[in-house]
């Protein structure tokens, strides 16, 4: 039996957990930094950090002592390395350093991406990297600040096949919502709202889906774009009258319709490439993947001969259980990180995974 600790700050959460052979998560703390961002309308950097600073040593005593073991019982401290923001990452990286380097644990570097996608089998009979019939995968990654198309081929290959050229989707949400002044984050109280008007009430554009522009290269077939979203939105309310007058009805309408074609592009696009890629299983995870619409259509209008998978609510949001799920691939292997580990806001475009 392995115990992998797992440490996540790659943003505005600051997660542990403890993580039994990759799937059975045995303790998972979160401490969130909402309250401390929402006056902003979105994530500050350092302002993140500094939380960070506060929270990582009582969030991770609190997972080892839910899971009522030592550090010395730990089998390795996994901590996600990239990508985020980087004043995020180091305080996790340098906080697991120290950890690993106390306790006499192997370290090791996890990429944020990969443990979402991990994320996805926890608490769950199915092995994500030991089941050859999951491949090819194709992963639909939607959070606060990344929305990426990842293929997992048969050779345990992680290939990054289509991103956002601008705003991620939760972008779109949040800054709909600032513009709105509906409060921060914004997925969730445009989701609350949306359910009260319809998805086709207004024609919001569907960028690098059309037969002009940018969408013409074959490069961008699989990339995605949401500012133009955010302007359409803004001029929308000008002809309106303003935000007075965007209320009532008018105003569940004008969400239900902006919120549509955040969830149409994204599962559009997702099912594309699963179909030009011959994958055999889509997954949807990350932040955004909470949201019920996008759950809904991800999970029911997909082609009928591609077997799909959506994360668990609890798993979608940056958590440490996702990263010792992976960090557990990465032991059973024998590979490992060292005190040269560093915080990337990138990562490349492929990826070996043990």
């Amino acid at each position: 039996m392995a115990l992998i600790l797992g440490i996540e700050t790659s943003c505005d959460e600051t997660s542990a957990a403890v993580v039994e052979n990759g799937q059975k998560v045995i303790s998972c703390s979160v401490a969130t930094q909402i309250a401390k961002h929402a006056p902003y309308g979105g994530v500050i950097p350092e302002l993140a950090a500094r939380e960070h600073l506060t929270a990582i040593n009582p969030v991770v005593e609190e997972a080892l002592q839910k899971a009522n073991i030592t550090p010395e019982q730990l089998s390795a401290v996994a901590v996600t390395h990239a990508p985020g923001l980087i004043p995020a990452l180091l305080v996790g990286i340098n906080f697991a350093k120290g950890f690993a380097n106390t306790y006499n644990l192997p370290l090791i570097g996890i990429n944020h991406f990969l443990a979402h996608i991990c994320g996805t089998f926890l608490d769950n009979d199915t092995a994500a990297l030991d089941d050859p019939s999951l491949y090819p995968m194709l992963a639909l990654v939607v959070s606060g600040g990344h929305t990426s198309i990842v293929l997992l081929r048969e050779d345990k290959v992680a290939q990054l096949i289509g991103t956002t050229l601008d705003d991620a989707a939760g972008e779109a949400f949040d800054k709909a919502a600032k513009l709105l002044n509906l409060g921060y984050p914004g997925g969730p109280v445009i989701e609350r709202l949306a359910q009260n008007g319809k998805t086709d009430a207004f024609a919001f554009p569907r960028s690098l889906t059309g037969s002009a522009g940018k969408a013409l290269d074959p490069a961008n077939r699989f990339h995605f774009s949401f500012s133009g979203l955010k302007t359409a939105l803004l001029y929308h309310v000008k002809r309106s009258g303003g935000l007075e007058k965007l209320e009532g009805q008018f105003l569940y309408d004008t969400l239900a319709s902006y919120q549509e074609a955040i969830v149409d592009v994204l599962c559009k696009k997702a099912f594309d490439a699963a179909k030009v890629y011959g994958a055999k299983t889509a997954i949807l995870c990350g932040g955004v993947a909470c949201n019920g619409a996008l759950r809904t259509r991800f999970l029911e209008s997909a082609p009928k001969d591609l077997r799909v998978i959506a994360a668990q609510k609890k798993y979608c949001t940056d958590n440490g259980a996702m990263v010792g799920g992976l960090g557990y691939y990465y032991y059973r292997a024998g590979q490992f990180g060292d005190l040269s580990l560093d915080a990337k806001a990138r990562l490349p475009l492929e990826t070996r995974l043990p």
